[in-house]
């Protein structure tokens, strides 16, 4: 299921989320070197401690090294289909999520669910290689935002592209909802695949958390939902 858009009209302009957005483009830029200047050593080279400068080492954060990283890793992405999942996600259900904080709010809401992806990534990790194999991409913080977003406007519909075939507009609850089961049946078969989806988990959970503590938020957001 992909979505295209939901028919949730926020009521101010989501600065925030179209900052994020392009912030996350530019900092793809430099892993397209080697496709823009595949014969260009000096490309390459930059491409490559760009990645090793920037990308997150768990076991570092845990020495208490690099510890930037936490930070920068969320503006890191592997690749375009990457990259693209994750904006699109983020330019669906990000900007009601912000209309609802406010622009500063929303902020900081975006950085404290991308810091608890982080680390529930982290203490996911069981063998000592795992804790070596760096970790990039702002998913962990676009989880806390999908939670965000089911609390606060579980009746909005998404409009869903289902097998690239049919549009097909979906409940909040339901689409998010689904989201989430599928990365808790994920980690339970361990089919991990190189994506870490316990940042996923922690992401979307501290994102419910905090939007469950605002009433104020909730209540704000109740009033602009529009109805199903």
């Amino acid at each position: 299921m992909i979505p295209l858009r939901d028919e949730n009209r926020s009521q101010t302009t989501p600065h925030i989320t179209r900052i994020l957005i392009i912030l996350n483009v530019i900092a793809f830029i430099p892993f397209l070197f080697p496709i823009l200047f595949p014969q260009s050593r000096t490309m390459l080279l930059f491409e490559r401690t760009y990645f090793e400068d920037f990308a997150m080492i768990p076991a570092d954060i845990l020495q208490g090294r690099n510890l930037h990283t936490l930070l920068t890793s969320m503006f890191l992405h592997a690749g375009i289909l990457h990259i693209a999942g994750n904006m699109l996600f983020l330019y669906t259900f990000g900007d009601n999520v912000e209309d609802a904080l406010g622009h500063f709010r929303f902020l900081i809401f975006y950085l404290l669910c991308g810091f608890a992806a982080d680390f529930a990534h982290i203490f996911s990790l069981t063998s000592p290689l795992e804790l070596t194999l760096r970790t990039l991409g702002a998913s962990g913080a676009i989880s806390g935002i999908l939670g965000a977003y089911i609390i606060m406007y579980p009746k909005a519909k998404i409009m869903t592209l289902i097998s690239l075939i049919w549009i097909i507009p979906i409940p909040a609850a339901i689409f998010i909802g689904f989201w989430f089961i599928l990365q808790l049946l994920y980690t339970s078969f361990n089919i991990a695949g190189g994506v870490a989806y316990w940042a996923h988990i922690g992401g979307f959970i501290i994102g419910v958390i905090l939007i469950l503590m605002s009433k104020r938020t909730r209540l704000k957001a109740k009033q602009r939902e529009k109805p199903a």
